[in-house]
C-alpha cells in the first residue's frame, strides 16, 4: 500500500496532522500501538485528569464552599466508583470521536508497532508478530512521551505510582506523597487531596513549578499549604520500599546529608516526562538524536529527507496544543503550504485550584536576557465578580516591553485562569500593546476585567486599586 503520509503516533499531534493533511487532498495512514486513539493526553493524561480535577473540585466546593452562600446541604459522601466511570466515560467519548474523524476525513489506520525501514518505509508489527509493510511519500513521528522514571524508586503501579496509576486508585490513600512539584504532580496531589488524602510533595528544586514565573509560582505554593498540602522543597529521594501496608521512602537534603524514613500509602512519581523513540528504527534510518530527542529543522524536517517529526519527541515545551498546532504546520508544509508555529505564543496552564495560566516570558527571563520592561498587577481581591463567587485568590500580571509597550508574557492566577490566557495569546500573536489590552472594553461583571486592568496597571492607572 501506498501514501503521501503515513503518521506514527495517535496523539493530540499526530491525529491532528493526518486530519489536516487529509483534508488538504493527501491519501493519509496513522499508525497506533495502543488499542485506542489519542495517545497519553486522551487515555491517561490530559483528559481523566481534568474529569478527575473538576469532579474532586465540585466535591470539595459542596462540602466546604456551599455554606457561605447560603446553601445548606448535607456533606457529600464520595462515591469513588461513579466518579471513575465519569472519568472513563469521558475518555471514551474522547477517543471515540477519534476514531469518527479518522473515517470521516478517510484516513487510513494500523494498528501496531510502527518502525521506520527506510526514507518511505514503514514497518506495521501487530501484536500476533505479523508484520507489514507500507510505502509512502512522507513520515511523521508523532510517538509523544513517556514517565520519566526515578533511579531507586521503582513504579509498580500499585503502590508506587505513575500518573497512570495516580488516575486509576481503588480508594482514597491515607497519605499520598508526590516526588515532583511540577504540573503533574500538583493536579493530581490537588485530586486526592479534595478527595481527603494528606498530601505531601517532595521536590528537588527550593521551588514549585519550575520554569514558570517566581512569584506565581510562590503565590500559588501559599495557596496549596492554605488548601492542607504540604511541601518539603530541596529534597531527594533516593530509594522507595513498597510493603504490603505501604511505602517507606528515603528522603535526604538535594545538597546532601543525613537521610530520614518517610512513610506513606501511596507514592507518585512524578518529575517528568521523556520523548518515546523505543522500536522506531530511528538510529538504524539515520535519524539524527540529541538528548534523547529528535533533531530537526524550522521545518520539522529531520536530517533523512521525507521524515518528519513533531510534538513531545522533538524541541520545546511537552504540551498537547504545541504538538496540535506543530500537526498542522507539517501537514500543510508536506501539502506545498506555509506552516508556521509562533513558539513565543504558546500558553501553559496547571489545572488546580485556583488555576495558574501563562504565555510568553517571565520575568527571570526577561531579566536574563537584559530585557527593560514594565509590569501591572492587579490582584482579584479587587475584582467584583471574583468576591461575588468568592473566588479573590489570585492576581493578573501583564508585562510589556518598557521602550515600545508590546506585551511581552502575562501570567494569571485564578479560578479559570485557563480561559482567560487566551485574550492574552491572540494580543500577543498580533503584536499588540498594554495599551490596546487596556483601551479593549471588558463586559461588566467578570474576571476578565482584572486582565484589563493589570495592563492599565503596566501605565499605573488602574482604576479599582
Amino acid at each position: 500500500m501506498s501514501y503521501d503520509l503515513i503518521v506514527i503516533g495517535s496523539g493530540p499531534g499526530g491525529y491532528v496532522c493526518a486530519i489536516r493533511a487529509a483534508q488538504l487532498g493527501l491519501k493519509v495512514a496513522v499508525v497506533e500501538k495502543e488499542k485506542t486513539y489519542g495517545g497519553t493526553c486522551l487515555n491517561i493524561g490530559c483528559i481523566p485528569s481534568k474529569a478527575l480535577l473538576h469532579a474532586s473540585e465540585l466535591f470539595d466546593e459542596a462540602g466546604h464552599g456551599f455554606a457561605a452562600l447560603g446553601i445548606e446541604v448535607p456533606a457529600p459522601k464520595l462515591n469513588l466508583p461513579g466518579m471513575m466511570k465519569h472519568k472513563a466515560d469521558t475518555v471514551a467519548a474522547n477517543v471515540n470521536g477519534v476514531a469518527f474523524l479518522f473515517k470521516k476525513n478517510k484516513v487510513e489506520a494500523f494498528r501496531g508497532l510502527g518502525a521506520v525501514l527506510a526514507p518511505g518505509k514503514v514497518q506495521v508489527t501487530v501484536e500476533d508478530g505479523t508484520v507489514q509493510v507500507l510505502e509512502t511519500r512522507n513520515i511523521v513521528i508523532a510517538t509523544g512521551s513517556e514517565v520519566t522514571p526515578l533511579p531507586g524508586v521503582e513504579i509498580d503501579e500499585k503502590r508506587i505510582v505513575s500518573s497512570t496509576g495516580a488516575l486509576d486508585l481503588a480508594k482514597v490513600p491515607g497519605r499520598l506523597i508526590v516526588i515532583g512539584a511540577g504540573v503533574i504532580g500538583l493536579e493530581l496531589g490537588s485530586v486526592w487531596r479534595r478527595l481527603g488524602a494528606r498530601v505531601e510533595v517532595i521536590e528537588y528544586l527550593d521551588r514549585i513549578l519550575p520554569g514558570m514565573d517566581a512569584e506565581v509560582a510562590k503565590q500559588a505554593q501559599r495557596l496549596f499549604e492554605k488548601q492542607g498540602m504540604t511541601f518539603r522543597l530541596a529534597s531527594k529521594v533516593t530509594g522507595a520500599k513498597a510493603t504490603a501496608k505501604g511505602v517507606t521512602l528515603t528522603v535526604e537534603s538535594a545538597a546532601g546529608g543525613a537521610a530520614e524514613s518517610v512513610e506513606a500509602d501511596i507514592v507518585l512519581v512524578a518529575i517528568g516526562r521523556r520523548p518515546f523513540t523505543a522500536g522506531l528504527g530511528l538510529e538504524a534510518a539515520g535519524v539524527a538524536m540529541e538528548r534523547g530527542r529528535i533533531v530537526i529543522d524550522d521545518h520539522f524536517r529531520t536530517n533523512v529527507a521525507g521524515i518528519f517529526a513533531i510534538g513531545d519527541v522533538v524541541r520545546g515545551p511537552m504540551l498537547a496544543h504545541k504538538a496540535e498546532d506543530e500537526g498542522v504546520a507539517v501537514a500543510e508544509i508536506i501539502a506545498g503550504k506555509a506552516g508556521h508555529v509562533n513558539y513565543d505564543v504558546i500558553p501553559g496552564v496547571v489545572y488546580t485550584f485556583p488555576e495558574i495560566a501563562s504565555v510568553g516570558k517571565t520575568e527571570e527571563e526577561l531579566k536574563a536576557a537584559g530585557i527593560e520592561y514594565n509590569a501591572g498587577k492587579f490582584p482579584f481581591t479587587a475584582n467584583g465578580r471574583a468576591r461575588a463567587n468568592r473566588a479573590t485568590d489570585g492576581f493578573v500580571k501583564v508585562l510589556a516591553d518598557k521602550a515600545t509597550d508590546r506585551v511581552l508574557g502575562v501570567h494569571i492566577v485564578a479560578a479559570g485562569a485557563g480561559e482567560m490566557i487566551h485574550e492574552a495569546a491572540v494580543l500577543m500573536e498580533f503584536g499588540g500593546s498594554s495599551e490596546d489590552l487596556a483601551r479593549t472594553c471588558h463586559a461588566h461583571p467578570t474576571m476578565s476585567e482584572a486582565v484589563k486592568e493589570a495592563a492599565m496597571a503596566v501605565e499605573k492607572r488602574q482604576i479599582h486599586l
